[in-house]
């Protein structure tokens, strides 16, 4: 059997008169093993402590994984990371592999109560820091947009990340526009003719061999996109209208100066369930440093035929099979639909059929069989959830809740004790774990308070062949993510 070693930390980012050197914490280290002549010494000298990114850390955390420590320590904690982020990470890390952990300067010691105490609220402020960190990004980003420059990340299709100068002479992130345009172009003008469908357009694009960005081909999802997009239209008075009359309240710019020398953004949130490009009242339109180059007239006809298509959604749509939604092609991943022909029901790929990029013309197995398989399987979970229904009696129903309310209190004690060593700060993430666990407590207590012993099972058991068509569909949709069919199998992909 392997013996865990203890290791020595030190790191030191240049030699200074008031800085303890590499030697002097070592020395102070060995003082807190029990056994200093076997201790592993890992050290990082010239780095600096504002990321992990260090030799002598990576070669000890990649020990830790390995499970070659059972104790970590440090002269004090900012020798290991000067961030609470990448300490939250570490510890994670330790705890997962069961290493304990010492800082000398701070009596650190996770051994003790007090030790741990000190990791929970050191998690605390970790959490915060990272939810600060994201407020900062998104703040940045929104003023970006509202500042007219590009806020980062993948260029749209048809253009590329660039640079460019303001008004104030700084240099801002920008889009210019490359020879794919001419494809974005081409869809914008052809869709906004009346005989023109989004199936068509896919259709040609694929059999024309031009690849489409981010998806494996064209289809109605990626031209949308594009279409929908404001960010190649010359954003003149009929776009600020436009936005005006469909909700908009926030306008980044005045309406005189949308004059359709630049194109705009629009970026928002959606409230709920909401379908995209249908609620703009919580968004906000800001006008780009770079010009537009689709006229408005075009943009808007596209806008108007989009918002006369309807969304249909695959799921309680069909007829032929309860599983309408759920089915998958093995080899490409899209959409399988079933047709019917002669009284005989067949599986088909849209990914061939709609987008020409799958090479499946055929399934062996029918629809039938494949609803057979998933039969088998769903009756399983049914009826297991219906054993577990009444699988526990009201006496031990009444034990589990008062040992689940035991521990409960003891949480809500240990949390109460570090109450005393919160800051006003970390007190905010205290008392939202305490309202937490209060509120689950009672609950727990109104059900134990309930005189449920001889209270008649209201769960009625589920036997999935005695239902109807749409609760079958019903049924699977709840349980199930998707279906990959393969020619003489299936993958079923649970929700649970």
């Amino acid at each position: 059997m392997a013996v865990l070693c203890e290791a020595i930390y030190v790191r030191q980012s240049k030699d200074k008169k008031d800085s303890l050197s590499i030697k002097g914490q070592i020395d102070l280290c060995r003082h807190e093993c029990s056994h200093p002549e076997s201790a592993l010494i890992y050290e990082d000298k010239g780095f600096s402590g504002k990321n992990t990114q260090r030799p002598g850390f990576q070669s000890m955390l990649k020990d830790v994984k390995e499970g070659k420590i059972r104790k970590i320590i440090v002269y004090r904690l900012d020798r290991l990371s000067r961030s609470i982020i990448d300490f939250g990470q570490l510890w994670n890390e330790l705890e997962k592999n069961q290493v304990e952990f010492v800082s000398v300067n701070e009596k650190f010691d996770t051994t003790t109560p007090m030790g741990r105490a000190m990791i929970y609220i050191i998690m605390v402020f970790a959490q915060l820091e990272r939810e600060t960190i994201g407020e900062r990004v998104t703040d940045n980003y929104y003023t970006r947009i509202r500042q007219g420059n590009w806020p980062g990340g993948p260029a749209p299709y048809g253009m590329i990340n660039t640079k460019k100068k303001n008004e104030n002479g700084n240099v801002v992130p920008s889009l210019d526009y490359t020879d794919e345009f001419e494809i974005v172009k081409e869809i914008f003008y052809r869709y906004a003719l009346e005989d023109t469908s989004l199936g068509m357009i896919a259709s040609d694009l694929a059999e024309r061999g031009i690849p489409c960005k981010k998806r494996a081909a064209w289809d109605n999802v990626a031209l949308s996109r594009i279409l929908h997009s404001p960010i190649y239209v010359r954003a003149d008075q009929e776009i600020y209208y436009y936005y005006k009359n469909r909700g908009v309240k926030h306008f980044s710019n005045a309406s005189e100066d949308f004059d359709g020398t630049y194109s705009a953004h629009v970026v928002g949130k959606r409230i709920g369930n909401v379908r995209k490009y249908t609620n703009f009242q919580n968004h906000v339109v800001s006008l780009t440093n770079f010009p537009g180059r689709i006229p408005s007239d075009i943009w808007l006809a596209c806008q108007h035929k989009l918002e006369q298509n309807r969304q249909i959604g695959n799921a309680g749509k069909g007829k032929h099979t309860w599983l309408t939604g759920l089915l998958k092609c093995g080899e490409c991943g899209y959409s399988l639909t079933v047709r019917k022909w002669k009284d005989k029901k067949y599986l088909c790929c849209s990914g061939r059929g709609n987008l020409h990029i799958c090479s499946k013309k055929s399934f062996e197995q029918r629809p039938e069989e494949v609803e057979c398989e998933v039969q088998k399987e769903l009756e399983k979970i049914l009826d297991k959830c219906n054993r577990e229904q009444i699988r526990m009696p009201a006496g031990e129903k009444e034990k589990q809740r008062q040992q689940e309310i035991q521990e409960i209190n003891e949480k809500i004690s240990r949390i109460l004790e570090l109450m005393a060593e919160a800051s006003d700060i970390s007190m905010k993430y205290i008392n939202q774990e305490l309202e937490v666990l209060d509120a689950h407590k009672t609950e727990l207590v109104g059900a134990y308070k309930s005189p449920d012993n001889n209270r008649k099972q209201n769960c009625q058991e589920i036997l999935f062949e005695k239902l109807e068509f749409e609760e079958k569909k019903l049924t699977a949709q709840a349980f199930i993510e998707k279906i990959k069919v393969y020619d003489d199998s299936i993958e079923i992909i649970w929700k649970i």
